[in-house]
């Protein structure tokens, strides 16, 4: 359907039906075959359901009421003494038909980042509690690379985010990198990214999100946590290495993301820095040194709501709440925008 007619001006909208005269009752207006009904024997009556597009008008007849939070009304042709219901037997096709031209698009928020972000889904993680949170309103994609760093995530970002997909544009992202890069040369070559290397991929990659339509606005970039040493220690020792990061060299790669968020105008959420506020014990927010434990879960996700609420806020409740779907005709308020 013309997305531009739908909303000029109150037009009814009728979906094209396909439909063959049922010969033991030519003259019933409402009444014929569908040719793509698919089940033998039963008749489905063919008078279509009509959406009003355009703004409501008092006094108006035949009119039913909006459904809750649906800022269109909707309205059934005085000729159609029988409109077809899609919870009727025999139906199915018809409701494809009336629901195919306004497919329900679910918004998408993308957490893009290494093993911190991919162990985020696990229960009670950050992202687990942000898509508990966002249920309804938009789907949260899980983009997390374990041993991932920037080097690496630059080249597999345009994979994730095409430019000309304009549909699947997430509403917003997460770049939450460094703990990786951080990594000291000299004992973990293979994941360490120079400094200035750090920061200029941060860049490069909200420039590149920003080219494939996702403004800067819309960007949070997250800093690596501290490192507890002496518990990260432990771990190199029983993987049969040493100690690989330092928490002071974590604290330069964290700098320099906060300064790569002001270069590109970006939110930051500063973990670094929150987690040791006032020289606190911050080693109950990490289950192993270095990845978050339940609690830094947490902390993570009640830091990072405000930035992503702010963003979201205006996103609507998809689909309506049960109580409000209309008993006797649950497709007037099922086959709407969605914007409840």
């Amino acid at each position: 359907m013309d997305e531009q007619a739908c909303r000029s001006g109150s037009q009814l909208r009728q979906p094209a039906l396909g439909t063959r005269s049922f010969s033991k009752n030519p003259g019933h207006p409402s009444y014929r075959r569908s040719q793509s009904d698919g089940v033998e024997g039963e008749w489905a009556p063919t008078a279509p359901i009509y959406r009003l597009t355009g703004p409501r008008k008092a006094g108006g007849r035949n009119r039913r009421p909006d459904p809750p939070g649906s800022a269109h009304g909707w309205l059934r042709p005085p000729e159609a003494p029988h409109p077809a219901r899609c919870s009727e037997p025999g139906t199915m096709a018809l409701c494809e038909r009336v629901a195919g031209g306004s497919s329900l698009l679910w918004p998408r928020v993308l957490l893009f980042g290494d093993s911190i972000t991919q162990f985020s889904f696990q229960p009670g993680g950050w992202g687990a509690l942000l898509a508990d949170r966002l249920v309804r309103k938009c789907d949260v994609l899980n983009r997390g690379f374990s041993g991932y760093n920037t080097r690496w995530a630059k080249i597999i970002l345009p994979r994730l985010i095409r430019k000309e997909n304009s549909v699947e544009t997430p509403v917003a992202v997460t770049v939450f990198f460094g703990a990786n890069d951080s990594s000291l040369k000299g004992e973990n070559p293979k994941q360490h990214v120079p400094l200035d290397e750090y920061r200029a991929n941060l860049r490069d990659m909200v420039q590149y999100l920003t080219s494939a339509g996702i403004p800067q606005e819309r960007v949070i970039l997250i800093t690596p946590p501290p490192l507890h040493e002496a518990a990260w220690e432990k771990e190199c020792i029983l993987k049969g290495c040493k100690l690989n990061r330092l928490n002071a060299v974590v604290g330069e790669y964290a700098n320099a993301c906060v300064h790569a968020a002001r270069d590109c105008g970006t939110d930051v959420l500063d973990l670094w820095t929150l987690m040791q506020k006032d020289n606190q014990d911050f080693s109950s927010y990490l289950s192993d040194g270095l990845h978050l434990s339940p609690v830094g879960n947490e902390f993570l996700f009640l830091n990072l709501w405000p930035l992503l609420d702010k963003k979201l806020s205006s996103l609507p409740w998809l689909l309506p709440y049960w109580k409000d779907v209309e008993e006797a005709k649950p497709e007037l308020s099922l086959l709407g925008d969605g914007d409840h």
